[in-house]
């Protein structure tokens, strides 16, 4: 008897020891295949994006570049009064643009500028003044304020256009963020000088405290009206 209790005490043991771990295996492969069904449940519901269809070639339509002027006579601009100006008038002659202001230290310099207009202006050459009250807020005047300013205090007979703005960023004249693009300067304060060409193409940039006799920019203006 007690030899047939061990026999199968024996033999239980081995039925235990042999089907642990097939339930083990089956305990561990539970996971993996609820881990698939979320899987291919995810797949169904957010499918995988269609790739988007190749972009059309790039024309080149940009306002900088198809649609910008060629050069400063194609900018449109008004004058001081806002009446429509034609720059195309100055093709063939060679002009100094001037942010202007009226209350600035260096307004003086509107005496310097009427005197090379005058010097000038027989051999094709103009001054353009542009007033602007970007620096320090001191060309806060209307039209018709600063045209009596400039007027009354200076002579001056050269044109002034409409207000504009010379600083980059919203708002900024299309005329100086092209002066900008060609040379690479903004003014930094009132009365900066841009020389352009007969051309209207060709731009030299003079900062605020270069006077208007100064000689370099004497021959500046020598040597474009020459061309």
């Amino acid at each position: 008897m007690r030899t047939q209790a061990l026999s199968l005490a024996a033999a239980f043991l081995v039925a235990c020891s042999s089907s642990a771990p097939e339930s083990q295996a089956s305990s561990a492969s539970a996971p993996a295949a609820q881990a698939n069904t979320t899987l291919n449940s995810s797949a169904t519901s957010n499918p995988t994006p269609t790739p988007a269809s190749a972009p059309a070639e790039r024309k080149d339509t940009d306002m900088t570049t198809a649609q910008a002027p060629a050069g400063f006579h194609a900018f449109p601009i008004n004058t001081l009064d806002g009446k429509p100006a034609d720059l195309s008038a100055y093709k063939g002659k060679v002009v100094l643009v001037v942010n202007t202001a009226s209350e600035c230290g260096l307004t003086p310099q509107y005496k310097g500028l009427e005197k090379l207009h005058q010097e000038f202006a027989a051999r094709g050459f103009s001054v353009l003044g542009f007033p602007c009250n970007d620096f320090g807020g001191q060309e806060p005047g209307s039209p018709a304020e600063i045209q009596q300013f400039c007027t009354s205090k200076y002579s001056v007979t050269f044109p002034l256009f409409e207000k504009v703005r010379t600083k980059s960023g919203a708002g900024q004249s299309p005329i100086y963020a092209w002066f900008s693009e060609r040379t690479g300067e903004l003014p930094g304060w009132n009365f900066g000088k841009y020389l352009v060409g007969k051309d209207g193409t060709s731009v030299k940039f003079f900062g605020s405290r270069t006077a208007p006799d100064d000689s370099d920019l004497r021959k500046a203006i020598e040597a474009e009206l020459a061309k």
